[in-house]
């Protein structure tokens, strides 16, 4: 998946054929909406800052891993979120499945 605004170059027949080619989708915010890519721009923020060691990985094996590990593991199960209250996603979620009556 590659997201970004729609801006020329990435609207391009060039740029959007080399993503075909590398199998990915694309995905563009809406126009004038600069919000859509805030949630992702702040999870890339986090992953940065708080998990990727300084010096990277030394191969994609490694990287994929230990990338997983943080979203999966620690970014959705552990790391307090402030706008869920201090609480991780899944905490947030259970919670709510509760209040509302969601098994």
């Amino acid at each position: 998946m590659f997201h970004s605004d729609q801006g020329s170059q990435y609207a391009s027949r060039k740029f959007r054929q080399r993503l075909w080619r590398y199998r990915m989708t694309q995905s563009m915010s809406r126009r004038g909406n600069c919000w859509d890519n805030a949630p992702m721009e702040r999870l890339f923020r986090s992953l940065k800052s708080e998990w990727v060691p300084v010096l990277g990985y030394r191969s994609l094996l490694e990287a994929e891993k230990d990338v997983g590990g943080y979203l999966m593991g620690y970014y959705n199960q552990q790391r307090p979120h402030s706008f869920n209250g201090g609480m991780s996603p899944v905490a947030a979620e259970e919670k709510l499945k509760i209040l509302s009556g969601i098994s």
